[in-house]
């Protein structure tokens, strides 16, 4: 097995030294508040097998930056809107690096500290997606 310069686990630290945190009950307030995006970095199996908080806006962690980026043939208006983004995943630890990464563009946002982890055990809502049909 390699020898890495630095683990998954130090990176995670380190941009959580740096980016803005916010605690699940806070982010439970903010479902409703039109100002702010609530972004799933998730995969979409993630989101198909626990659900995802009502009125989030998917992005899958592969295509962000391209999203974000204006000049990329990928972007997305949705992130060119002036409102308070939170980035969400499982744990928070991916969503800690995207944000970081974010951070580095001059993309200002936030990340769901414990990530959706801890998301239904506090009481926030959660929706899955409508089956697919079969026959399709």
């Amino acid at each position: 097995m390699p020898e890495l310069k630095t683990s998954v686990a130090e990176m995670v630290a380190k941009a959580r030294d740096r980016i803005r945190e916010i605690e699940t009950s806070d982010a439970i307030a903010m479902v409703d508040d039109p100002n702010v995006v609530i972004v799933d970095i998730r995969d979409v199996r993630e989101r198909q097998r626990s659900g995802f908080i009502p009125g989030s806006f998917h992005c899958p962690r592969g295509m962000l930056e391209f999203w974000v980026d204006p000049a990329s043939p990928y972007y997305k208006d949705v992130f060119g809107q002036d409102k308070q983004f939170v980035f969400h995943c499982a744990s928070g630890w991916r969503s800690a690096l995207s944000v970081a990464t974010l951070q580095d563009m001059g993309f200002e946002a936030a990340h769901l500290k414990e990530g959706f982890s801890t998301w239904e055990k506090q009481g926030g809502p959660v929706e899955f997606p409508a089956p697919k049909n079969p026959s399709e």
